[in-house]
Order: C-alpha cells, then structure tokens, then sequence
C-alpha cells in the first residue's frame, strides 16, 4: 500500500531535467510532503516521473519508467501517477491515448499546476523563491542552469521544438542563486544551458555570459565555475578573457562541435564551417593556456560518405580533444533532417563509424592522460566507497569525464586535496595524497 502524503521524483534524461526535479523537491517539502527523488521502490501517494524526449533511447526509458509504475498502480503499490518533462511536452496526445494509467500529465515548463493543485500542509504562510531547490547531487556541488531553449535550429535537433526559444534568466536572479548556494555548502557550480553562447543576447541584444562568469568568479566561496554547452557559432570570445584572469573559473570548456567536413556541417545547418571551427579552436587553446575541451560529434549524418568521414578522423587525430563523446545519427520527429534530408546511411555503417571514431578517442585520451603521471593536481573529493576515495580535477566535470581515484579512505567528501598523479588509464586516474 502507497504512502500517504508521501510524494516520489524519478528524474530522467540530462541535468537541465534534474535541476527542474529539484526545485519541485523543494517546493513540496515547503507545502509539508514527504519527498523521495529517485527511490529504489517507489512508495508514494503521488509519483511523479520527470520524462526526457530527447533522443530514441531516452525516449524509451522514460515510457519504460511510466510502464513500471503503471504496474505499480495496479498492485496498489502507488498512488497517482504524474507525469512531466520533455516527453509528455512533446507528444502528450498521443501518450494520453497510449497510456491512460497516469493520470496527469503536464508539459516541461507547466508542472508548477502540480503544486498548486495540492493543499498546503504545511501550516506556512512562506514559500520558496522559484529558483529555490534540493540538492540531489553532493550538498559540494551543483549544476546551474542560466536559460532554457535554443534558437539555432540544427538540422538533426529537436530542443528548439521541446523547448522553444531561447530565454535568459537575469543576471541579479543567478547571482542570487549563486549566493544562496554557497551559503549551503557548495563549492564547485556546473553552469549549464542548451546554448550557453547565446546567454543574454534574449536580454539586452548582447552576449551577457562574460559578464555573469566574472561576477559569479568574484562571489567568495565559489571555488570552481564550469562552463557546459557552448555553440560554436557567434561564440562569446570575451569568456576567454574571463576564464584566463580568474583561477576558480576552471579551464574546461564543453562545446559540441558535431562534425568538421563543410557539407555535412552544411546539412547540418550549424552556422559554422571547418575554416571557423578551427580558427575557434586555435583562437581558445591561444588565450587560455592549458584548456581542456570536450566536444560531442555525429556519424552517420546525411551527406556523410567516406570521405566526408575520414575528414572527421583526421580531425579528431589532429585536435587530441582532452573529452569527447560521439553518436550514430538517428533521425528525430519533425526536425528539418527528417523533413527535408534522407537518412541512406545504413544503421551498421553508422555504427562501424562510431566505433571507429570512438576506438581514436580511446587511445588519445590515454596518451593525454599518461602526460599528467607524476603532476599534483587539485582534486575535489566527491566520495568514499570502501578504501577508497573518488575525485575530480577542475579539467572533469560530474558524471561525463574521467575521476581520480586515491586508496585514502580517511578524505572527505567536499575537501580539495592536492593529489599526485601516479597511473593513467583512458577513461580513470590513479593517484596519491602530495606530501
């Protein structure tokens, strides 16, 4: 039998998707539930399941999720099922016909009528500001999200059409958050946004992120600033200067790049050509000595044949991106690809390019990672599993890129350490406590 006036979060999809559950944890625990994110058996009088609708497989664990709870509900093991995020904002027609077991749905930016359509047993006359939340990641670290949607319109892409367009949250809101946040412990701050390149030009028809990073870098407690998801084109170059003048502002940048060959960045509409990428790529490793980049590529896009391929390979071998991760193309709902382009790549073709690709990255990522045997680096002690202890540099970012692993239970999570680098594999470190 379901818990009364407990309430259960199951979190699916990227980061922007958990900072939304988190802020729904806070608010309900200010209404006087019982909140659970992400509980091994779901108990709760209401279970809520925050979707991704990204990509297929995403697509299909957040329906599979939705699936098991319906089951749940049979059993009486749970109460209501709700249901929000991108999934249901993208296709919540047919997923109301299709599964009528849940038995609310909301899209990805009204599921505050959640909250509001519950009473209040809180006794309270308080309530949480909007950006307000509960940490589910270490109380050390959190992600920030600065905007929602994008307004580039990539051809294989369909965040524009889940999302809408682009929106900038103001500056003086961030900084609050920002202060809050620090209050509460955290050190290290993600900053995330579908396109972080065009933060603030929504605002004031100008780029806003080097402003916010050098005002957020100058905050006292914040030890790490961590820049994710930044467009190639119409990049901020002013964020170079920001990032190479303040220490806590970490020298990683993740900016997807896609491809590099011009007619299938063409296809890809991406507003950017190989001549551009590289003079970027140049422009960045000049003014902030010592950067790692991660990108993310496609194979398999139409337009790619041989050649245009082993273009993508040349590219990888010659730009030794520190992180990379990759996919095979798969061809999304009304997007201007699957309108306008044909998907002729066959599946196992686009998979042998993966798998080639990525076997590249492979070995760069060792050699990259054997450089650093016998440095001491910074490290910021996430946890402790067993004997040992489990960090991340200022060049890692939670959960994508490698960690440090050091055979030192006694350390504590949420510490700077400084650590000396003794084995290097491709996707790990090993390392030591530096006297």
């Amino acid at each position: 039998m379901y818990k009364k006036n407990r309430i259960d979060i199951i979190s699916l999809g990227c980061s922007k998707n958990l900072i939304d559950s988190e802020r729904l944890l806070k608010q309900l625990s200010a209404k006087g539930y019982d909140t659970c994110h992400d509980p091994e058996k779901p108990r709760g009088e209401y279970v809520v399941v925050n979707t991704c609708g990204f990509i297929a497989d995403a697509k299909e664990e957040s329906i599979n999720s939705i699936l098991q709870l319906a089951e749940l509900k049979k059993r009486k093991s749970i109460g209501k099922i709700i249901v929000m995020g991108c999934l249901s904002q993208r296709y919540m027609d047919d997923l109301k016909n299709e599964i009528p077991e849940v038995d609310v749905w909301y899209g990805k930016f009204d599921w505050k009528n959640f909250i509001a359509s519950l009473p209040d047993n809180s006794g309270s006359s308080s309530h949480p500001e909007n950006w307000e939340r509960t940490l589910t990641t270490p109380p050390h670290s959190a992600y920030l999200k600065i905007s929602e949607g994008c307004n580039r319109f990539c051809a294989f892409c369909a965040i524009p059409i889940i999302t809408g367009r682009h929106t900038s949250r103001p500056v003086e809101e961030i900084l609050e958050e920002t202060r809050a946040l620090v209050k509460d412990g955290v050190k290290e701050l993600n900053v995330i946004a579908q396109d972080l390149s065009s933060y603030g030009t929504d605002l004031c028809r100008r780029h806003l992120l080097p402003e916010l990073i050098e005002k957020m870098a100058m905050i006292e407690g914040v030890e790490w600033i961590r820049l994710h998801y930044a467009y190639p084109s119409d990049f901020p170059m002013e964020i170079l200067d920001v990032m190479a003048r303040h220490d806590n502002v970490c020298k990683y940048l993740d900016i997807a790049l896609q491809h590099i060959s011009d007619p299938v960045l063409e296809n890809m509409r991406r507003h950017i050509s190989k001549e551009g990428t590289l003079k970027l790529l140049e422009e960045i490793r000049c003014k902030v000595p010592g950067i790692r980049i991660r990108t993310t590529l496609m194979t398999g896009f139409p337009g790619e044949g041989e050649k245009e391929f082993e273009e993508l390979l040349d590219f990888v071998k010659n730009q030794r991106f520190d992180r990379m991760g990759a996919f095979a193309y798969c061809e999304e709902d009304d997007t201007f690809a699957a309108k306008n382009l044909d998907d002729n790549i066959p599946d196992e073709i686009k998979q042998q390019r993966l798998d080639k690709l990525m076997a590249i990255q492979e070995e760069i990522a060792l050699a990259l990672n054997e450089e650093m045997i016998g440095s001491v680096q910074k490290v910021l002690i996430d946890r402790i599993e067993g004997e040992k202890a489990y960090g991340r540099t200022q060049y890692d970012s939670p959960e994508v890129d490698p960690e440090v692993i050091i055979n030192d239970p006694s350390l504590t999570p949420g510490e700077f350490v400084n650590i000396r680098i003794t084995e290097a594999y491709p996707f790990e470190l090993i390392g030591e406590k530096a006297e």
